[in-house]
């Protein structure tokens, strides 16, 4: 058993609900096409890492919480586990030739797009989990591609656990706390997020903060072709829509928060998208945020991102089965892509 229900548990109610649209549709907002970002943690890292990559002509920054360099595993979970707890024997000019080739080959996006992007990129000094010598090798393989050193964000000095840390929810910073890997650091790391891809001017959060906007279930089942289970991927996501996005004449930004291995709602039920602390930015500063939801399968136990090659050898390119989901539902939202 794993989770709550287990993944025979899962697979049953998997092939119950799929096709059935128990959740509603996502419907479209009106979105500036240029402020499209993701983030993620843990293994939400690794695909918000591949995302930018992948489609770096539409993506114009990204958040990296606790993950480890593009690219890193080789296909390959013991590749990752690796680098998880190695960074010392990564390689980052085979990572940064790979991306290089795959952009001739037409599987990223040209590298030219990355070179104006935003990159924030946070490593807790006690994760026990992923080596913090991830942090500098991941910024030295963006500098390979952003032209403005300026425009690379490297948190690296705080005493966190593998967690994303939060202003004010969660467990102990210095703990692993494996009931939702949300830790309270009293360190807004959506919030720092955000504002750095957007700017530096985004409204801060208190504790005070209203939300008066709708977070949203979906039905991710509609952007496949088969089962959503199939490439891990749950039958439900959510959308934070904030109060004034609701109204569609109002334009507003996008931002994709990735989940990490085992803080999906299969595991923490809605703890992530409630208490991550992205909800509340978006109130104040205009920025829909989605949230979509793999699940455990047996090559994927833990429910994690695809970082490693369990959905097929193309997992890091613009063939990906979980990147071509994403892709729908971002297209979904703007209407466009």
């Amino acid at each position: 058993m794993s989770g709550k229900w287990g993944i025979t548990g899962y697979v049953a109610l998997s092939v119950i609900t799929w096709g059935l649209a128990t959740d509603p549709p996502l419907e479209t907002y009106n979105v500036d096409r240029s402020g499209l970002s993701v983030s993620g943690v843990s293994s939400g890292a690794i695909m918000a890492s591949q995302l930018h990559v992948i489609y770096s002509s539409k993506i114009m920054g990204v958040g990296l919480v606790a993950g480890v360099p593009f690219a890193c595993s080789g296909g390959s979970l013991a590749g990752l586990s690796t680098c998880m707890k190695v960074p010392s024997l990564e390689s980052v000019a085979t990572f940064t030739a790979l991306v290089t080739t795959g952009a001739f080959f037409g599987n990223v996006d040209a590298t030219y797009h990355m070179r104006h992007d935003k990159v924030f990129i946070f490593s807790g000094q006690q994760d026990s989990v992923v080596h913090p010598d991830n942090g500098p090798n991941i910024a030295r393989f963006y500098e390979h591609f952003i032209h403005d050193s300026h425009n690379i964000k490297k948190v690296f000095n705080l005493q966190t656990e593998h967690c994303m840390p939060t202003e004010n929810f969660g467990g102990s910073c210095s703990v692993l706390s494996d009931t939702n890997y949300l830790n309270n650091c009293g360190y807004n790391g959506a919030f720092e997020i955000l504002n750095f891809i957007y700017g530096g001017h985004l409204v801060r959060p208190s504790s005070n903060t209203a939300l008066s906007g709708e977070l949203r279930k979906f039905n991710q089942a509609e952007f496949f072709t088969a089962p959503p289970l199939t490439y891990s991927f749950d039958t439900t996501g959510y959308i934070y829509i904030p109060s004034r996005c609701r109204d569609k004449s109002h334009k507003c930004k996008l931002h994709v928060a990735l989940h990490g291995c085992k803080m999906g709602r299969h595991y923490i039920n809605e703890d992530y998208v409630r208490h991550g602390g992205y909800n509340e930015v978006g109130e104040l500063n205009d920025v829909i945020i989605l949230y979509p939801q793999v699940v455990p399968i047996p090559l994927n136990p833990y429910g994690c991102w695809d970082g490693y090659g369990y959905t097929g050898a193309m997992f890091a390119t613009n063939k990906g089965f979980q990147e071509e989901g994403v892709r729908r539902m971002m297209r979904q939202v703007m209407g466009g892509w």
